[in-house]
């Protein structure tokens, strides 16, 4: 038997030494319901029971869970894998695979996590291949500004206009923002706590505008968390939004937008206002500064960005900073105040 033949079995090689048929069914119906404890899991179980789901995918998926794979990237490996196979790749067959992969219209970033995933399924099953070289291009991520961030905040449905203000104002992962739970938000000192972090990220504490506040407190109270339902269908649904809205305004940028862009964006508006690239570490959660310069794009922004202000008196200064006005520099005695337009 090669080593892909084993794809449609759950490992009970073991189990059938001992003749136990009873124990065998036992660790497949558990390790079925362990996996289906997450979002990908429920859609490859209920996929598998239809007859749409390839024999891999249980088995791929609950041997990445065991050896402590994030859930997404897993779900990126799994998709991945699953968009070869409907370009007519063979997962039997690296050499099907390689040729899938230089034909399909990726960049070269998309090409190298390809290969990622493949060689990530040929070492569950037990392959080898010759991996094909693609290096991920680094670019500078498109940068929005704050009125389109706000033209969609402002034209979208309660939960979604929630949600992208929640990932404006903390700079979250997408989905560090969907696992958030009542229990982490303190109303009264409009306090966010993220103790469910992804990629190994610091928990951390925002402090957040009440305007936010308000937002979260008006929607339904349904579960322990904020938001329910699947972060993929709710991600298809915003991108339909954003197509319409960019229509609508005639803005085509709009459609550059993504949930991950709200991050880019904070990370640097965060490092504009206080030049310090420890800080914004901290409020992104990285573990490493040479992560959190790849957030970073310098960016020249122009004299008639901001509006400008000026303090002589403690209480100028005061009310210019409780209303959102930065200090910038300090001339003659007199403090000048900008704030972005």
């Amino acid at each position: 038997m090669s080593a892909f033949e084993r794809v449609e079995r759950v490992d009970t090689k073991a189990v059938k030494g001992r003749g136990d048929k009873a124990l065998e069914c036992q660790i497949c119906v558990e390790e079925t319901k362990n996996l289906a404890a997450t979002e990908i899991g429920k859609q490859a179980v209920a996929g598998d029971k239809q007859g749409t789901q390839p024999k891999w995918t249980l088995q791929f998926l609950w041997t990445l869970k065991k050896e402590g794979v994030r859930e997404n990237t897993a779900k990126m490996y799994w998709y991945i894998l699953t968009n070869l196979e409907s370009h007519g790749a063979n997962l039997l067959d690296p050499e099907s695979v390689k040729e899938v992969i230089a034909e399909h219209n990726w960049d070269e970033s998309t090409k190298a996590l390809a290969v990622s995933a493949y060689s990530k399924y040929l070492e569950v099953f037990g392959g080898t291949w010759r991996k094909p070289k693609y290096k991920r291009e680094r670019k500078v991520p498109f940068l929005p500004t704050e009125k389109e961030l706000d033209c969609l905040i402002n034209a979208a449905h309660k939960k979604l206009a929630t949600y992208l203000r929640l990932l404006k104002e903390t700079g979250m992962r997408a989905n560090e923002a969907w696992q958030l739970k009542w229990i982490d938000i303190d109303i009264e000192r409009s306090i966010i706590t993220l103790n469910q972090t992804e990629k190994h990220g610091t928990p951390r504490n925002f402090r957040v505008s009440s305007a936010l506040i308000g937002m979260l407190n008006a929607l339904p109270k349904k579960s322990d968390r904020v938001f329910n339902g699947s972060l993929i269908g709710f991600c298809k649904g915003f991108r339909r939004f954003r197509s319409r809205i960019a229509n609508k305004m005639q803005n085509p940028r709009l459609t550059k937008i993504h949930f991950h862009t709200y991050r880019h964006w904070f990370a640097t508006m965060e490092y504009h206002r206080t030049k310090d690239i420890l800080h914004v570490k901290e409020r992104l959660g990285h573990k490493s500064v040479n992560t959190t310069e790849i957030y970073i794009h310098l960016i020249d922004f122009e004299d008639d960005d901001f509006y400008s202000a000026t303090a002589s008196t403690v209480e100028e200064a005061r009310k210019l900073a409780e209303s959102g006005w930065e200090k910038w520099d300090t001339l003659n005695g007199v403090h000048i105040y900008r704030k972005r337009k």
